[in-house]
This record gives structure tokens, sequence and C-alpha cells, in this order.
């Protein structure tokens, strides 16, 4: 195998409580010849800590902090700097398994690979605690990896984990993560870099843990906004045709999701326990108990939390 450099490039804001477990996994890897950028986003926990012991057990850890800007601007920080042949990605709180760079590496040195661009390797979900695995939420394995299955399917019926690839640093000569976007910015890159030529090969292995994290920026925030601005990214590289194109999809598609929630909303008012409901409101509206019904509700939610 090549002695090639791999930079591995970790973001991290207020992701402490995990930071720690992903950079354990970078130090397990098989595959020994990496740096690993750790780029600290203005983070108020305890991550500057916790990198700087990883920094002082391995100097292949490398620690960087800047002034709180975002997950892009943090992971073009990292690229800015990054000295490898390859580029990994990994997010705070997600995982690498010890054989991600190892078996990517291979598959582009050992095969008919050489000229291929990228590796993307399948995934599974992981609880926040790390004691559950689960199958990942789309089968990257039904998968074309071009250029028109990323630009109009993205979200439909597939994304990618960003820490799935294994990229050849060249493709980020002239490709970078928009910095306006706090959320979808991964999908204007995956469309970039396919637009721009590179081709992927697909390990069907899950070399790399998605974490269920329910204070993660996409479970927290909605995606309306970075959505829209994502939209407007495209128009300064697609052509007219692949624009306008885009344009129906993604109209298409909210219509069809705003079929199904009312076909869903429809299904939920004629069920029984809804039907029930409508009565119980009628008979203590009519006897005159509906308002302290009201203000009890809240109590009697907090038990069923419990």
């Amino acid at each position: 195998m090549n002695n090639d450099l791999v930079s591995i490039i970790v973001p991290c804001y207020n992701q402490g409580k995990f930071l720690d477990h992903s950079l354990c996994s970078v130090y397990n890897q098989t595959y020994t010849n990496w740096e690993c950028i750790i780029v600290n986003d203005g983070s108020f926990d305890d991550s500057e800590a916790i990198a700087k012991e990883w920094v002082e057990k391995d100097k292949r850890f490398q620690y960087y902090f800047k002034e709180n800007s975002g997950v892009s601007a943090t992971r073009n920080f990292g690229l800015d700097i990054a000295k490898g042949q390859f580029i990994q990605f990994l997010d705070a709180d997600d995982y690498l398994k010890e054989r991600k760079l190892e078996s990517s590496l291979e598959v582009l040195n050992y095969s008919n690979n050489a000229n291929e661009g990228l590796v993307i390797t399948n995934f599974n979900m992981v609880s926040v605690d790390f004691k559950k695995e689960f199958e990942p939420y789309c089968k990257l394995q039904n998968v074309k990896f071009d250029f028109e299955n990323l630009l109009y399917k993205w979200n439909d019926t597939f994304s990618i984990p960003i820490h799935c690839g294994f990229f050849k640093s060249t493709l980020f000569q002239t490709v970078r993560f928009p910095e306006n976007l706090t959320a979808q910015e991964d999908w204007i890159v995956w469309v970039k870099i396919f637009n721009e030529g590179a081709k992927a090969v697909f390990l069907n292995e899950p070399l790399v843990l998605y974490r269920k994290n329910p204070k993660s920026r996409t479970k927290t925030k909605s995606l309306h906004h970075d959505q829209i601005l994502a939209y407007d990214c495209f128009k300064t590289f697609l052509n007219e045709d692949e624009y306008q194109k885009l344009s129906k999809v993604l109209i298409s598609r909210y219509y069809r999701e705003q079929e199904k929630y009312k076909n869903k909303l429809s299904e939920v008012k004629e069920s029984n326990p809804y039907q029930a409901g409508l009565m119980i409101r009628k008979v203590l509206k009519q006897i005159r108990l509906l308002g302290v019904f009201r203000k009890l509700f809240p109590f009697f939610l907090k038990f069923k939390k419990k």
C-alpha cells in the first residue's frame, strides 16, 4: 500500500460530549499515516481541553481554534491547511470504524480504480450512548453515484453522510463548502465534485457510524431556509437546463409531500381515537368543564413523559 498521507478534518462546536469517542476512532485506524486536524469553531464547553489531551498524546493530532462561523467555514479552514493526498471528514459526534482509511485506500490502489477520485463506503446508525447500532436511514447500495442522481434525488431517496466519503485532495482544488449555509452544505459539495467529472467507487461495508443525535443542528432547526439558500447556490454553477429541471423536481417534490401530509391528516381525523376525542370535547363543553380540563391537561402530560 502506498504511504500517502490522509488528512482527517474534524470540525467541533460544543460537542465535547462526543469528541473523545470520535477522536479515539481516528487513533485506532489500522492505517497509520494520517494527520487529524481538529478545528474548534468557538466552542464554550470542554472541547478544547479534550482536543489538547489528544494532541499531547499523539502529535498526529493538530488543534486549532477559530471564532464561531459555522460548520462550512470550519471544514474550509481544515481544507486550507490539510497536507494530505486524501481527505477524510469526520463530524465530532460521528465515528470511523478502524479499517475506514485502509479499506478505502485498498479500493483505490489495488484495483482498476486508480483513476477514480473518491470512495464512498456504506454506514450504519448508532444511538447517542453508542450502545445500539441500527440500519442506515437510506440504502446506499441502491444508489447510482453520478451527477444527476446527486442533484435531483438528494433528500428524496437518499443522502450521503459526509464521512462516508474518502476523497483525493485534488478534488478540493476548486471546491469549498458554501459558508452561508448551516445545513445542506454537503449536498452542494457532493454535486460540485461530480459536476467536475469525479467518479466514485462504492464499498458496500458500514465503515462509518452516524450518531442519532437529537441535538444536532439538523434536528433542532428547520432546514427550509438552508434549502432555499442551497437552491440559490446551485444557480451559480448549473447551466440553465439543469437549473430549470432542478426547479421542477423540487416543486413536484413539495406538492407530493403536501399531498401525503393532507392524506395523513385525513386518516387521523377519521380514526376512532380522534373521533372519540371530539366526542369527549363536546361532552366537556356541554357540562362546562372544558376550561377546567384544558388547565389540567398539561399536568397530565407530565405523568405521560415520566
